[in-house]
């Protein structure tokens, strides 16, 4: 996955606001994609930090990306300076 794509899905994300899940997503997704976040440290930066947490929440790509960018919005989620994203909500929270 490219750095320009997740920019593109979380600019959507963005644009889409940050009250409802993103469409075809609900909050239980949500909160299954952050605790499955939560069990590779919270940072989601390669295909290899996705595909765990993609299979742990039974979301597909897309999902979960739309769910990254709708945490960006809504603050329980970082960009990372060297690429990639910080989930900060949730079991991911910092203590």
């Amino acid at each position: 996955m490219s750095a320009k794509y997740l920019k593109s899905c979380i600019v959507v994300a963005l644009v889409a606001g940050c009250g409802a899940p993103p469409e075809g997503t609900s909050q239980d997704n949500i909160s299954d994609f952050i605790l499955a976040a939560s069990t590779i440290g919270c940072d989601l930066v390669h295909d290899s930090d996705y595909a765990p947490v993609e299979f742990q929440a039974g979301l597909t790509r897309e999902q979960a990306l739309n769910i990254t960018g709708f945490l960006m919005a809504r603050g329980d989620a970082v960009a990372l300076p060297e690429g990639g994203v910080r989930i900060t909500g949730g079991a991911c929270a910092p203590a």
